[in-house]
């Protein structure tokens, strides 16, 4: 349920940047229209965004979230979560030349901000190609939509997106669902390579455009 908090604001460092939140917005939407995470720390801002999660209890779906940081003009330590259409709006409204962006004032309570990902101890286990990873994504979305009828419950669906994207890659821990939501966020493109973390129960998936964070189920 959404709380009225703030009236702070975020001075992005140029228009580049700007255009780069845009853009992860945008997809982020694409993916789950559901909240952001804004967590400023000195002159760099961490954006998180759910891409994936339990939705009923018992699921197996991995709880995935995307992370794209970018550098901040003006130092913060602000750390709100609010609705990605909030965001979307307020950038939609900025001046070509204008990086300051005005926080949401309401900020929404979303489950998976509850836990946060280890911020060191990773440990590098694996490395991934474009091609698995983009091979990955695109074949589950098919999977996917073969095993859905028509009109599918939301059980159905749900057990359905738990199957695909809980399994792990070939040889890997890491579940599909994490390439998928690095496809989904723009996060891979051809000839790039991705490198697989562990820390305690978490995995990560990084590559030079964003992270994925992965938690398993319970």
């Amino acid at each position: 349920m959404p709380t009225a908090t703030n009236t702070a604001e975020l001075r992005l460092a140029d228009a580049g940047t700007v255009a780069d939140l845009r853009t992860f917005v945008t997809r982020a939407r694409a993916a789950d229209d559901g909240a952001i995470r804004l967590q400023g720390a000195g002159h760099v801002l961490a954006a998180y965004v759910c891409v994936m999660r339990a939705k009923l209890l018992g699921e197996g779906t991995p709880t995935i979230l995307g992370l794209r940081t970018m550098a901040l003009d003006t130092p913060s330590d602000l750390d709100v979560t609010v609705s990605l259409a909030s965001v979307a709006d307020r950038l939609a409204r900025m001046d070509a030349d204008d990086v300051a962006l005005p926080v949401p004032p309401m900020t929404v309570n979303a489950a998976w901000t509850a836990v946060s990902a280890p911020r060191d101890a990773w440990e590098e286990v694996a490395t991934l190609d474009a091609d698995t990873m983009i091979d990955a994504a695109k074949s589950g979305v098919r999977e996917i939509g073969q095993i859905i009828p028509v009109n599918p419950g939301a059980l159905i669906v749900n057990n359905a997106r738990a199957a695909v994207w809980g399994r792990p890659m070939a040889g890997l821990t890491l579940p599909g669902g994490a390439a998928f939501a690095a496809y989904a966020l723009g996060f891979v493109a051809p000839g790039e390579t991705g490198t697989v973390f562990r820390s305690h129960r978490w995995l990560r998936l990084s590559t030079g455009r964003g992270h994925i964070l992965v938690r398993p189920p319970l």
